[in-house]
């Protein structure tokens, strides 16, 4: 059976993973993790792609990033996971793949979704158990969109830059949305979405991205669905 094409529309965000081949281990030590993202803000720059919120864990990446073309986050993966893993078969004399397959992503909606999107992707090192929380774990862009902290990675997005007037009430209201955990509904809807090659967002923008691209956007039931993968119970607090 032919592979679903992606979802790509330019300026909408989208949240990627890519794990390990059979989720082995895919950075071994501080170094990798380091080449990783310098090659990453690399690579965005040359696709013009901005990223909003990361995480390197273990064996698996989360990004959140716009691009402002159709092709620049498949030639900025591409290139990043080529290059990443020839440097991981040189330095740890290796051989074969190293990723599981195509990375795995989905079109996001902005307003509420993105923040949430942001919040799953930086609260994964807590939900693994590896930290208590987000800022004591270095691999991630927490403390860049929460604390402030220097990371010429990181674009805000203008969801982001909505949430206050002013870097000190942008940072504060950021923290706040993490003094709880996602809710069962949003986990399970991104995680429906991004694996199933989805949009992420209510009926408005299924219908949006559908009309765009020409093709279902959404999981194939019977009947017209509401929405890709329904959040509307689920908010950013």
């Amino acid at each position: 059976m032919p592979r679903r094409p992606r979802l790509c529309v330019p300026e909408v965000p989208v949240h990627i993973i890519q794990r390990g081949n059979n989720r082995q281990a895919c950075f071994f030590a501080d170094e990798d993790y380091r080449f990783y993202l310098d090659w990453l803000a690399d690579y965005a720059a040359k696709t013009s792609c901005q990223i909003h919120s990361y995480v390197l864990m273990t064996n698996h990446v989360h990004l959140l990033l716009s691009s402002k073309t159709t092709n620049g986050t498949g030639d900025l993966m591409k290139a990043l996971g080529q290059r990443y893993v020839q440097y991981i078969n040189r330095v740890y004399r290796r051989s074969g793949t190293l990723w599981e397959g195509r990375y795995r992503s989905c079109l996001t909606q902005e307003e509420t979704y993105l923040l949430t999107c942001q919040r799953y992707i930086e609260l994964n090192p807590v939900r693994a158990g590896m930290v208590e929380h987000p800022a004591d774990y270095r691999w991630s862009s927490y403390r860049a969109n929460a604390e402030g902290a220097e990371n010429p990675l990181i674009t805000p997005h203008p969801c982001y830059l909505g949430l206050g007037a002013t870097e000190q009430d942008r940072l504060s209201a950021y923290r706040e949305l993490f003094r709880h955990e996602l809710e069962p509904g949003a986990l399970d809807a991104i995680r429906k979405a991004t694996n199933g090659n989805f949009a992420l967002g209510d009926s408005r923008f299924a219908d949006q991205i559908a009309s765009v691209l020409g093709r279902r956007v959404t999981p194939g039931i019977s009947g017209r669905p509401r929405s890709v993968v329904q959040m509307d119970d689920v908010g950013i607090a």
